[in-house]
């Protein structure tokens, strides 16, 4: 029903859609076909009239660890591929925010950097108690560019967000959930069931009210991404010509 490459599964249950990142060996980092891929999906399931909800996870022991070191480096060495990269990063969110049907995120294990950022763009999180969220663009010398700037201030308020994203701390999932970057801590091994009850009991509801409500709700979100992530992005690509990249560039190559 889907065209989709290996590193991504979509499964159908009912009227709902479980997408899951399936890239595990790299704890399911954003190499290209994933990321292509995880852009292009809201639009196919959005065109799937049966569909109602959607859950989204991570397959292995992580949810996403956001870009992976070969991309990295090559947006390093390569400015044509660093700019198409970022472009690539704001259209996934956008694309996030505008799909129209309830976005459960199961966060099974890390989520982190842009990993991070696709876990608290969707309605609903669910985060394992083994799991954490981090947004670690700083910690390698780049602006926290692709999403978090945007997106936490909202979710979280601005003193929060500042200390997590000037920082780039882990935020366990305890701490994420009395913070509000996620809404439910969930035992490991009852994370998928209660995702999909929850997605269930979602796509049970009058469609157009819950479809339009969510709209409603994510115009402040879109509102904040179409505001920030020009200029936020525009800094994380200058990002790449400091002397901490290349020092980062240098340890990730040995």
């Amino acid at each position: 029903m889907y065209d989709v490459p290996e590193q991504l599964i979509v499964e159908a249950d009912g009227p709902i859609r479980i997408i899951t990142m399936n890239n595990p060996e790299m704890r399911n980092a954003f190499i290209d076909p994933l990321h292509e891929a995880m852009r292009n999906i809201w639009y196919q399931i959005s065109r799937d009239r049966d569909a109602r909800a959607v859950v989204l996870t991570g397959a292995g022991t992580a949810f996403c660890a956001g870009g992976n070191v070969p991309g990295f480096i090559r947006d390093y060495e390569q400015p044509e591929y660093r700019r198409q990269s970022l472009r690539d990063a704001q259209r996934l969110v956008d694309e996030m925010l505008r799909f129209h049907l309830p976005v459960v995120a199961a966060v099974n294990g890390p989520a982190v950097g842009l990993g991070a950022s696709v876990a608290v763009s969707c309605d609903i999180v669910l985060i394992a108690e083994s799991a954490y969220i981090a947004d670690t663009h700083v910690n390698i010398g780049l602006t926290a560019g692709d999403g978090g700037a945007a997106t936490w201030p909202l979710l979280i308020g601005m003193l929060r967000a500042k200390e997590y994203l000037l920082t780039g701390e882990r935020i366990p999932a305890k701490l994420a959930v009395e913070i509000g970057l996620a809404n439910r801590l969930v035992a490991d091994d009852q994370l998928m069931p209660e995702a999909t009850a929850l997605a269930h009991k979602l796509a049970a509801l009058p469609p157009q009210a819950v479809q339009e409500t969510k709209r409603a709700l994510n115009l402040h979100l879109q509102q904040a991404a179409t505001t920030v992530l020009p200029f936020a992005l525009s800094a994380e690509a200058e990002s790449f010509a400091t002397p901490e990249i290349k020092a980062t560039i240098e340890k990730f190559s040995k």
